[in-house]
C-alpha cells in the first residue's frame, strides 16, 4: 500500500514538471540498448587507427566505463524527481564552487550525444544505398559542396548528396516516434532492441565456431605505423606509439561509456529509488558483452588485410597518394560504410541471411537513433527547467515528450549531417564528452562531502569513487594524446564547441533569471531533508579543474602524430 502511494506521489510530482512517469528500469534498459550498437560506429575507425591493438582497446574500454558508471549510479539516486541524466546530476555538485563551470556538464553531455543521430543517420544511409546500387552508381556519386572545411581536416566540407537525404528523412522519422512520449518509445526500442541484439550476438560468436578467428590477427601487441608512403608496420612503444593507443582508447569511450544514458529518465521511473541503479548496471553488462566479442570477433575475421593500392608518388619521390590497404586498414571500414558488408559475411549466412543481418543492423543503428534522441532531448529539458539553457527547452507536448528540446536536436543534427566525414564528427563531439566525463566523475565526490547525510538509493564504495576520479585524468590523457589524431582541428573544434556554452548561460541565469536559479533548482542547492547543504570540499574541485587543464595541455604538447 505504502509503496503504491508513493508511486502515485512521485506520478504527480513528475506531472508537474511536465514528464510522465511511465517506465520502469526495464524500459530504460531497452532504451538504453541503442548504447551496443554504437560499435558499429567507430569500430572501423578504431581498428584502422591502432591495428591490432584494437580488441585490446574495446575491452579496457568498456571496463573503464563500467567502473565509472557506479559513480553515476550514486549519484542519479540524489535526485529522483530529475530527468536529464548524469550531467544534470554532477551540475549541481559544480555550480557552488562556480557558476560557469556547472552547466559546462550539461552542454558538454548534450552536445557528444546528439551527433548519434547525425552518424547513424548517415549509415544507416550508406548501408541501404550499398545494398541497392553499386558504388559507382550516380545516385551514390553526386555531391553539391556548400563550403570547403580543408582547414579543419583535409578532404572535410559541407556538402548535400544522397547519405544526406536518406539520412534526413531517417531522423525525421525517428523525430515522430518520439513525439508520442517515453512509454511508446520503450516500447518500440524493445522491438528494435531484440533486433538489434540477434545479429551483434551473433557477430560475436559464430566466428568463434565456424575457424575464422586468426591467431595473428591479434599479435604482436604493438601499435600502427605508418611510413611516408603510408606502408603499414608494427610500430614501437615510443611516444607516437602511445599517442595512436591514446587515439582508440579516445575514439572508443565515445561508444563504451554510453550507457550512463540509462539514468536520463530518472524523472520518468515509477520507483526511481530502486530502477535506477538497475537500469544502468544491466545496460552495462549488455555493453559488456558486446563491446568485448564483437570487436574481438571482427578483428579476428578481418585482419589488417594487404596492400591493394601501392603508393603514387611524384619526379621528386614523395607520394602524393598513400598506399591503399583492404582489411581493417580499407577506406570503407574507417568511414564506417564498409562494416555491415563484413559483419554479414562473419555470420556465414548466404547472400540471402546476409542481406537480412545487414537490415537487422540498419534497425540497429535506428534503435541508436532513438537513445540519442531521446536521451538528449531530456537533458536539453532538465537544463532548461533547472537555469542553465534558455526556457523555450523546457515545453513538452500533450504526451509528456520535451518537444521543443527534440526540434532543436533534429534542426543540430540536419547541420551534422550535411558534414562529409562522420568520424571528425564523433573526434570533435567526443572532445565534450570527456570534458562532461570528467566533471561528472568528480562531482561524485564532491556530492559525498557536501551532502554526507542525504538518502542514496544506491551508495557506492568509496574505492569505487577514488577510481572514478582517476580515470577521469586517464579520459583528458587520452583527449590530449589522441584527439588531433582524427583531423588536426579536433581539439580546437571540440574545445570551442564547449565554451559556447558560456554566452549561452550568461544570457539565461543573469539576463532572463537576473542571477537566481528556479526555485526547484535553488531548493536543490540550498537543502536536502530540511538541512542546510555546506561547501566541505574546500579547494580541491578547483585543483582538480586546474589538474585537468595541465593533463590535456601537457599530453597535447608530448603527442607525436
Amino acid at each position: 500500500m505504502s509503496s503504491i502511494a508513493e508511486v502515485a506521489t512521485s506520478d504527480a510530482d513528475a506531472k508537474g514538471a511536465g514528464l510522465e512517469r511511465g517506465i520502469d528500469w526495464t524500459g530504460a534498459f531497452w532504451v538504453a540498448s541503442g548504447v551496443p550498437p554504437l560499435v558499429l560506429f567507430s569500430i572501423g575507425a578504431v581498428a584502422a587507427t591502432v591495428g591490432k591493438l584494437s580488441w585490446v582497446i574495446w575491452t579496457a574500454s568498456i571496463a573503464m566505463g563500467f567502473i565509472q558508471s557506479f559513480t553515476y549510479a550514486e549519484i542519479a539516486g540524489l535526485f529522483p524527481n530529475k530527468a536529464g541524466g548524469t550531467s544534470i546530476y554532477g551540475a549541481i555538485a559544480w555550480v557552488r564552487y562556480g557558476k560557469l563551470v556547472a552547466p559546462i556538464s550539461v552542454w558538454c553531455n548534450w552536445f557528444a550525444w546528439s551527433p548519434v543521430q547525425a552518424t547513424g543517420s548517415a549509415l544507416a544511409a550508406g548501408y541501404i544505398l550499398s545494398g541497392l546500387f553499386a558504388p559507382d552508381a550516380a545516385i551514390n556519386t553526386w555531391q553539391l559542396t556548400l563550403l570547403d572545411l580543408g582547414y579543419l581536416k583535409t578532404g572535410l566540407s559541407l556538402r548535400i548528396n544522397a547519405v544526406f537525404v536518406l539520412g534526413a528523412v531517417i531522423l525525421l522519422a525517428v523525430k515522430f516516434i518520439q513525439d508520442g512520449g517515453i512509454l511508446r518509445s520503450a516500447n518500440t526500442t524493445k522491438i528494435l532492441g531484440i533486433s538489434a541484439m540477434i545479429p551483434l550476438l551473433l557477430i560475436g560468436i559464430v566466428p568463434l565456431f565456424t575457424g575464422d578467428i586468426v591467431k595473428a590477427n591479434f599479435f604482436p601487441l604493438a601499435p600502427l605505423a605508418h611510413d611516408a608512403m603510408g606502408h603499414v608496420a608494427d610500430g614501437t612503444w615510443n611516444m607516437a606509439g602511445i599517442t595512436v593507443f591514446a587515439a582508440g582508447m579516445f575514439l572508443a569511450a565515445w561508444s563504451t561509456y554510453g550507457f550512463e544514458t540509462a539514468v536520463c529518465y530518472t524523472g520518468e521511473f515509477k520507483n526511481p529509488k530502486t530502477d535506477t541503479f538497475k537500469a544502468i548496471f544491466y545496460s552495462g553488462l549488455l555493453c559488456v558483452v558486446v563491446y568485448t566479442l564483437v570487436p574481438f570477433a571482427f578483428q579476428g575475421y578481418l585482419g589488417l588485410g594487404s596492400l591493394v593500392h601501392p603508393a603514387v608518388v611524384d619526379a621528386a619521390g614523395n607520394a602524393t597518394t598513400a598506399a591503399e590497404y583492404g582489411g581493417m586498414l580499407a577506406p570503407d571500414i574507417y568511414s564506417g560504410m564498409g562494416v555491415a558488408a563484413v559483419m554479414a559475411r562473419m555470420v556465414h549466412a548466404g547472400q540471402i541471411g546476409g542481406a537480412v543481418v545487414v537490415v537487422m543492423l540498419i534497425l540497429a543503428l535506428v534503435l541508436s537513433l532513438m537513445t540519442s534522441m531521446a536521451g538528449s532531448s531530456r537533458t536539453l529539458y532538465q537544463a532548461s527547467l533547472d537555469g542553465w539553457l534558455p526556457r523555450y527547452l523546457a515545453k513538452v507536448n500533450a504526451h509528456g515528450a520535451p518537444t521543443n528540446a527534440m526540434l532543436t536536436n533534429l534542426a543540430f543534427n540536419l547541420v551534422l549531417l550535411l558534414l562529409s566525414d562522420s568520424v571528425f564528427v564523433i573526434g570533435a563531439a567526443n572532445i565534450g564528452y570527456l570534458i562532461f566525463n570528467f566533471l561528472n566523475l568528480n562531482a561524485g565526490w564532491i556530492h559525498r562531502l557536501d551532502r554526507p547525510r542525504q538518502e542514496r538509493p544506491w551508495r557506492a564504495p568509496t574505492w569505487i569513487l577514488a577510481a572514478g576520479a582517476v580515470l577521469s585524468f586517464a579520459n583528458l590523457a587520452f583527449m590530449g594524446f589522441g584527439a588531433d589524431v582524427y583531423g588536426a582541428g579536433t581539439l580546437k573544434t571540440g574545445l570551442i564547441f564547449a565554451a559556447l556554452i558560456v554566452p549561452v548561460f550568461v544570457y539565461r541565469h543573469y539576463i532572463q533569471d537576473k542571477g537566481s536559479f528556479p526555485k526547484e533548482m535553488a531548493d536543490d542547492l540550498q537543502t536536502v531533508n530540511g538541512e542546510r547543504i555546506v561547501k566541505r570540499a574546500g579547494i580541491w574541485p578547483y585543483v582538480v579543474l586546474v589538474a585537468g587543464i595541465a593533463v590535456v595541455a601537457v599530453t597535447h604538447r608530448l603527442a607525436v602524430y
